[in-house]
């Protein structure tokens, strides 16, 4: 078996979808297992930036047969939108598959998403309002509607009206918001679900089959490991696991399918939202990091909190998710600072330690213990071979392959698709 992992390591946004992108090209399928269009991918052709919500980044390698998986939230409406947009680019979508097991994102859960976002309070997570949390929490309530009673109208009508009075209940009792109509959901799908059928798949079969017949198959997930419903700073995470665990639930293989796992870091931190964050930096400096590396978010446009590299997040990374390769990105953002500060520790209560705290409390009072980094001016962009890179450069790659015990397996100098240094391949 031959299953690739792409995990991020830090707060999500970090570059997954360029990576996947990168060994898109080298598989025979790719597989999203978990999420829906609360996060961004963005992959830079020929000079173009496209940015996919729910397409698994290697859509765009014709090859390689795509599907969303089990583990998926999948808002219907957005996924045509992004179809559509690559079919006018001339790329074509015909490659994709949904699984009959992901649950479908309603537009009712969009809707309790942003009124219970706007009631605020101490604990707002700052989602993206897509729905996601709202529709995972139906799921696991048992209450949810999924991709396989579109191919029985029937049974799509009962559930819908048996749901929607618990959902307009909801909305309109706990809330105050509009509650919805019936008949307009029902014709709202009855338009795109002609579309659909063709696409929906029994993808455990499809997946597995393909392990079993030693094709190669790449797992792409959303967010990232301090996003986690389980491992991150709760309760401000993601609704499900982009773990390498994930992947098992997501996308119903077995653990032994899983041959490479590759976490991905951005030379620096960032983050979006609410929660505790101990490298940030703020004002000016963080404006600067913030401009520099372009920071804002692919999905809601909004600024990203910015902040130097935070090496226990990206430990932690690699014990839960069992990490066999580090794809560092955005390394290039970093030329021209005089001095670089990495994160390889916390100071606790006048005590240091290396790992992340469950609490939150616990966490926002802990204080970084700094390394400082000579920094480098050349230009490194262009450079395709490692030994090429200034010395500086690659002393900070080499303390981070140190730190976390992990091979830094590619080093990204640009954002372009070949903008990268394989030292070690990954496919």
């Amino acid at each position: 078996m031959a299953g690739y992992v792409v995990v991020g390591t830090q707060w999500g946004d970090e570059g997954k979808g360029k990576v996947v992108d990168l060994l898109g090209k080298h598989v025979d399928m790719v597989v999203r297992y978990q999420g829906g269009n609360n996060a961004g991918h963005t992959v830079v052709v020929n000079g173009k930036k496209t940015v996919l919500h729910l397409l698994p980044s290697g859509i765009l390698n014709k090859d390689a047969l795509c599907v969303i998986g089990p583990g998926v939230v999948l808002n219907p409406f957005v996924l045509f939108e992004e179809v559509e947009a690559l079919e006018k680019e001339g790329l074509q979508c015909d490659h994709l598959r949904i699984s009959d097991r992901t649950q479908l994102l309603m537009p009712y859960h969009v809707r309790l998403d942003e009124l219970i976002e706007a009631r605020g309070g101490k604990y707002k997570v700052g989602t993206t309002k897509n729905g996601i949390g709202p529709c995972y929490a139906d799921k696991y309530s048992r209450i949810g509607i999924r991709v396989c009673d579109l191919q029985d109208w029937n049974v799509f009508e009962e559930k819908l009206k048996s749901t929607l009075e618990i959902k307009n209940a909801e909305i309109e009792k706990v809330y105050g918001g509009e509650p919805f109509d019936y008949d307009e959901i029902v014709a709202q799908f009855k338009g795109i679900r002609e579309k659909m059928l063709p696409m929906i798949c029994d993808s455990v079969s499809l997946v597995n089959e393909a392990l079993e017949n030693d094709k190669v198959v790449l797992f792409e997930g959303a967010q990232a490991n301090m996003l986690d419903i389980n491992y991150g700073t709760y309760p401000f995470v993601t609704s499900s696991s982009p773990t390498s665990a994930g992947v098992l639930e997501g996308a119903g293989v077995p653990p032994q399918s899983l041959t490479r796992i590759i976490g991905v870091a951005k030379a620096y931190s960032t983050r979006v939202g609410e929660g505790p964050y101990i490298t940030e930096l703020l004002g000016d400096e963080g404006e600067a990091l913030r401009q520099k590396g372009f920071e804002f978010g692919a999905t809601t446009g909004r600024p990203r909190r910015c902040g130097w590299l935070d090496l226990p997040v990206v430990k932690q990374a690699v014990r839960i998710n069992g990490l066999t390769d580090i794809a560092m990105t955005k390394i290039d953002i970093l030329t021209g600072y005089d001095k670089i500060p990495v994160c390889v520790g916390y100071e606790l209560d006048g005590k240091q330690i290396d790992y992340v705290p469950a609490s939150l409390e616990v966490y926002g009072r802990c204080k970084p213990v700094w390394k400082v980094f000579d920094g480098w001016t050349e230009d490194i962009s262009q450079i395709r071979n490692y030994e090429d890179l200034p010395e500086n450069c690659r002393k900070y790659v080499e303390f981070v392959e140190e730190y976390t015990k992990t091979s830094v397996s590619l080093v990204s100098v640009s954002p372009e698709r070949e903008g990268n240094i394989i030292r070690k391949p990954l496919i």
